[in-house]
């Protein structure tokens, strides 16, 4: 059973092929009751991004709220990133010892970047995009295998320079005075076609008069933006000119 939180079909894409190869069936967590019933020797896994240098606070809040029936006979996550993924293992697993689980396995895939919203972030080049993609399709058959085998106390992160202070410092200042929706917003580009609030996976986006409306719930995943077929949503002036990620089957609109 396979657990799965994305907002610009990053981790979409790596939980969809890692249940394809291990005909796990998929869940996604912001839709799914904490409530699980797992079946004899049934392993338990997730798939996320990675937020701030950490796992997203929904995925943490789900670990917390969960009921199982039984324990998993193995338990392991893949996390995407833009570059690194730094202490994410060590506060999923602190997460998982609250919950009384152990982590069996861990794997970080590095893809392309879709953040925007802060000033200095942008996407990848054309290149790099092409390089993390092909890297990670390259990857996935021998992280599956890996996984099949039930391999144990298998750790894999990609940590850059100051982990724990990015981890444990610089990320609850991200989520105290960066993560909010106000300053979202529409141009006069709005056709009105509704794809942010289908595409919002909290469902904070509300169509009022033919117009998003967003409603406090923010986590900043940017999917409401990078869905515009016009590119009419905007982050204030931060994401003007940076173009646009359509995920990994799709083509990124770069700004020109």
């Amino acid at each position: 059973m396979i657990f799965y939180y994305s907002g610009c079909g990053n981790s979409r894409y790596v939980a969809e092929r890692l249940a394809d190869s291990l005909q796990e069936p998929l869940h996604f967590i912001p839709e799914t009751e904490p409530a699980l019933a797992l079946g004899e020797g049934e392993a338990l896994g997730f798939v996320f991004p990675v937020y701030a240098w950490a796992p997203p606070h929904l995925v943490l809040d789900f670990i917390r709220r969960m009921q199982l029936d039984r324990r998993p006979s193995y338990l392991w996550f893949a996390c995407t990133c833009g570059d690194e993924g730094d202490y994410t293992r060590q506060v999923f697993t602190r997460a998982l010892r609250k919950a009384g689980l152990s982590l069996d396995a861990c794997f970080c895939l590095k893809m392309p970047e879709t953040y925007l919203g802060l000033p200095g972030f942008a996407l990848d080049t054309a290149e790099n995009e092409r390089q993390k993609l092909e890297g990670v399709r390259a990857d996935l058959p021998r992280i599956s295998e890996l996984i099949a085998k039930r391999t144990r106390q298998h750790f894999e992160m990609l940590r850059g320079s100051f982990p724990l202070t990015k981890t444990y410092l610089l990320q609850p200042l991200f989520y105290r005075f960066v993560i909010s929706d106000r300053k979202f917003h529409v141009t006069e580009a709005c056709i009105g076609c509704g794809r942010c609030e289908k595409g919002c996976p909290v469902h904070n986006i509300q169509l009022s008069d033919g117009k998003p409306v967003w409603q406090g719930k923010c986590i900043h995943c940017m999917a409401c933006y990078h869905h515009c077929p016009t590119n009419a949503v905007q982050y204030g002036k931060i994401t003007q000119g940076k173009g646009q990620y359509r995920g990994p089957e799709g083509s990124a609109l770069r700004p020109q």
